[in-house]
């Protein structure tokens, strides 16, 4: 299902691509039709039509139901994602889907708007780009400087938005580092958005059942870093931001030693 603009006959196409992109800046969103991907990538999630929004409501209060009850899950420290009203970058381990849908339901049950930033393969398969576009998901092209999804990155995170961003880049199910991607930085370091770090136990090897656990850090600001220069402090917030993943990590396999991973 795709509802990309169908050709108006005698229309010129350069004035078609300029009213869409007029429909974003204004965000004005049509409710069924005319609007593109990149609609939805650049306006601001509280301006997306009526119908995107129930939809995206829908999935999510059923995705909560459904997990919830199929992977019983737990956010500890929760007040430290919810309480803080300004556009982050949040970054987490990845071992399962479970932990996009953990993080983007308990955003939203406090009202936080959360963009899930995926890699731009999936958008070889239309209905995922189609689905994705519509709950705030946009791609990245990874292993290449992606300045239009950096731009997009550092609007959304200026509006109050927040970002979801998994920089080991795929699913991991050894503890082998996967090739870390460190552009999530440069998103925060424009925006002079802090990141903050999360991780889940439990969701690496899912079963009926098995218990996942999500545990928050403490956001890192820019201004707490030790480097004073703009290409030391990025590489700082890289280092320091999955450090704290992984320690976040390791503290909850120490407390719940039950769970597989």
């Amino acid at each position: 299902m795709s509802d990309q603009p169908n050709d108006i006959a005698g229309a010129p196409r350069s004035a078609k691509r300029k009213g869409q992109a007029d429909n974003a800046s204004k965000g004005k969103l049509r409710a069924f039709a005319g609007n593109s991907f990149d609609d939805y990538y650049d306006s601001a999630m509280s301006d997306f039509p009526w119908t995107a929004r129930w939809l995206m409501n829908f999935i999510i209060a059923v995705l909560y139901v459904v997990t919830k009850l199929l992977w019983p899950w737990k956010v500890e420290r929760a007040e430290l994602l919810t309480k803080d009203a300004r556009g982050r970058v949040i970054i987490q381990n990845h071992e399962s889907m479970l932990e996009p849908v953990i993080t983007i339901v308990t955003l939203w049950r406090a009202g936080i708007h959360t963009r899930t930033v995926y890699k731009k393969e999936f958008d070889k398969i239309l209905d995922p780009a189609w689905l994705f576009s519509r709950v705030g998901g946009f791609p990245v092209n990874r292993g290449s400087a992606d300045m239009k999804a950096v731009r997009r990155a550092r609007t959304a995170l200026q509006r109050g938005e927040c970002l979801l961003v998994y920089p080991e880049g795929t699913r991991v199910k050894r503890d082998e580092v996967a090739e870390l991607h460190g552009g999530y930085v440069i998103m925060a370091q424009l925006a002079k958005a802090p990141v903050q770090p999360t991780a889940v136990v439990g969701a690496r090897f899912l079963r009926l059942r098995s218990r996942v656990v999500m545990r928050c850090g403490e956001a890192i600001e820019w201004s707490g870093l030790s480097s004073s220069k703009r290409k030391d402090q990025a590489a700082e917030m890289e280092s320091r931001g999955m450090s704290a993943v992984f320690a976040l990590r390791d503290e909850l396999r120490a407390d719940y030693p039950e769970l597989k991973e």
